[in-house]
């Protein structure tokens, strides 16, 4: 079995994670120092172009104040 890449995927958690960071009212460089990471790569999961790992996606909520299951929920985008 290959690697598995779910672009459509990829592109909604992105989505989700980009229109919950501005709702906390976080710039994308505020929002990368406030999760230790590049902004970069912060850029690149904003906009679907890499699969990160559950590690990041965890982060990513902990600092968002939420339940990391609220950034897979993607229904109806």
């Amino acid at each position: 079995m290959g690697y598995i890449r779910n672009e459509k995927a990829l592109k909604s958690v992105g989505k989700q994670v980009r229109k919950l960071r501005e709702k906390a009212g976080y710039a994308q460089q505020e929002f990368a120092d406030m999760c230790d990471m590049e902004l970069s790569q912060i850029n690149r999961i904003e906009l679907g172009k890499v699969n990160t790992s559950v590690s990041v996606l965890f982060r990513i909520a902990e600092v968002l104040k939420i339940k990391p299951s609220k950034l897979l929920d993607v229904d109806g985008d």
